[in-house]
C-alpha cells in the first residue's frame, strides 16, 4: 500500500519559517556576540576585541585611505589658495607698477603744468585753491548729475531707467519737489560750504602749504586716499546716526529723509547744520590730517561728490558702485548709516538688510542685465 504523500507547505508558511530561521539566527549570535569569549583572557582575544565595530565603520585597511584622502583635499585647496593669493599680489604689484610709470611718465607733463599755474597765480594761491576745491568738484558734480537729471524727469534713455531700485518711484520725479531740492543744494554748496573752505584752507596754510611747487607722487597719493576713506568713513558713520537720535532726527537729517526714494543731486539735499557737519568735515578732516597738496584734495573732493552722487541716484548701473545699501537706508531709516559698510556690520545696523533681496543685490553688476530683473523681489502679500 502506497504511503499518502506530503504535500509540499503553502508559500505563506514557507516564508514564515524562513523568517523565523532567521529571527532565531540573529538572536543566537547577539547572544554570542554579547557574551564574553571563552579565551577573551589571552591575546587572541585581545585582538579579537579590537577587531569588533559598528556596521558602517571603516575596516582598518580603509582607514589610511581615508586619512590620506582628507590630507589630499587640504594640500590641494592650499594649493589652489596660495596660487590665488600669489596671482592677485603679482596683478596688484604690475597694475601698481603700470601706475606709477605711467604717473612717472606724465608727471613731467603735469609737474610743468603745475608750476605754470603757481607762476600765474603767484601771490594769489587762495584763486588756485578755490578752482581747486570748489570750481573743479562743482563742475564734475553738476555734470553727472546733469545727466541723471534727464533720465529721472523724462525717464528716457530707457536703457538707463530699466536698472532704477525702487520700481515706479520718481517716474518722473515730481517738479515741485524737485525745484525745492535743487534750491536747498545751491544754497548748501555756495552759502554754507564757502565760509568753511576759507577756514579749510587757513588751516592748511599754517599746517603745510597746499599749493607747494612739488606734486606727491602717486604712491602717497594712495596713501592719503586711504586714509580720506577711512577717516570719512568713521566720522560719516557717528554723525549720520548721531542724527537719527530724536533729539536731532526731527530738527536736522527729516529733510534729508524726505525723499525714501533718493535721486543723485539729493546727496547734498539737507538741513545746513547737517551738510556742515556730517556732509563737509568727514571729507575735510582726511586732508587736514594729512597736511594734503591742492592736485590731492581736488581729486578727492570730485571723488567723494561722484560717490555720493551713485549712493543716492536709485540706478544700479552697470560697472558702478552698487547704491543699494544707501538707498535701503533711505527707504527704511533705521539701516545702513555708513558709507562702506563697516561700521555698520561691526555694530549690527544692517542686520535687517542682510536679510533681504536688496543684500543679494548689493555687488558690482558685471552685465547689462537689471538686478531687478535677475534677483526680483518676493511677491507681496495680498491680504
Amino acid at each position: 500500500m502506497r504511503a499518502p504523500s506530503s504535500s509540499p507547505p503553502p508559500s505563506s508558511e514557507l516564508n514564515s519559517l524562513v523568517h523565523f530561521g532567521r529571527l532565531t539566527l540573529r538572536e543566537d549570535l547577539e547572544s554570542r556576540d554579547s557574551s564574553p569569549l571563552p579565551w577573551s583572557g589571552g591575546e587572541l582575544g585581545k585582538r579579537v576585541v579590537r577587531m569588533k565595530g559598528k556596521v558602517g565603520d571603516p575596516l582598518p585597511c580603509e582607514r589610511p585611505k581615508q586619512e590620506g584622502h582628507i590630507w589630499g583635499s587640504m594640500k590641494r585647496t592650499a594649493f589652489i589658495l596660495g596660487s590665488g593669493l600669489l596671482l592677485f599680489v603679482a596683478f596688484w604689484n604690475s597694475v601698481t607698477w603700470h601706475l606709477q610709470k605711467f604717473w612717472g611718465a606724465s608727471g613731467y607733463f603735469w609737474q610743468a603744468q603745475w608750476e605754470k599755474l603757481l607762476s600765474t597765480f603767484a601771490g594769489k594761491e587762495w584763486i588756485l585753491f578755490s578752482l581747486g576745491t570748489v570750481l573743479i568738484p562743482t563742475i564734475i558734480f553738476w555734470s553727472f548729475n546733469a545727466f541723471l537729471l534727464v533720465v529721472d524727469t523724462t525717464g528716457k534713455p530707457h536703457f538707463i531707467s530699466r536698472y532704477r531700485i525702487q520700481d515706479g518711484k520718481n517716474d518722473p520725479v515730481d517738479p515741485m519737489k524737485l525745484r525745492q531740492a535743487l534750491v536747498t543744494v545751491f544754497y548748501n554748496q555756495y552759502i554754507i560750504s564757502s565760509p568753511m573752505l576759507v577756514f579749510f584752507y587757513l588751516f592748511l596754510k599754517w599746517r603745510e602749504d597746499p599749493c607747494h611747487p612739488e606734486l606727491p607722487t602717486f604712491h602717497w597719493f594712495l596713501l592719503e586716499l586711504s586714509v580720506f576713506i577711512l577717516i570719512e568713513e568713521v566720522m560719516f558713520y557717528y554723525s549720520h546716526r548721531l542724527l537719527h537720535h530724536p533729539m536731532f532726527y526731527k530738527r536736522f537729517h527729516k529733510k534729508h529723509h524726505e525723499w525714501t526714494a533718493p535721486i543723485g543731486v539729493v546727496s547734498l539735499y539737507a538741513h545746513p547744520i547737517e551738510h556742515a557737519v556730517s556732509n563737509m568735515l568727514p571729507a575735510m578732516v582726511g586732508p587736514m590730517v594729512m597736511g594734503s597738496h591742492l592736485s590731492s584734495i581736488t581729486m578727492w573732493f570730485s571723488l567723494a561728490l561722484i560717490i555720493t552722487t551713485i549712493s543716492h541716484c536709485g540706478y544700479h548701473l552697470p560697472f558702478l558702485p552698487s547704491p543699494e545699501f544707501h538707498d535701503y537706508h533711505h527707504l527704511k531709516f533705521n539701516q545702513c548709516y555708513g558709507v562702506l559698510g563697516v561700521l555698520d556690520h561691526l555694530h549690527g545696523t544692517d542686520t535687517m538688510f542682510k536679510q533681504t533681496k536688496a543684500y543679494e543685490r548689493h555687488v558690482l553688476l558685471l552685465n547689462l542685465t537689471p538686478l531687478s530683473e535677475s534677483i526680483p523681489d518676493p511677491p507681496k502679500k495680498i491680504e
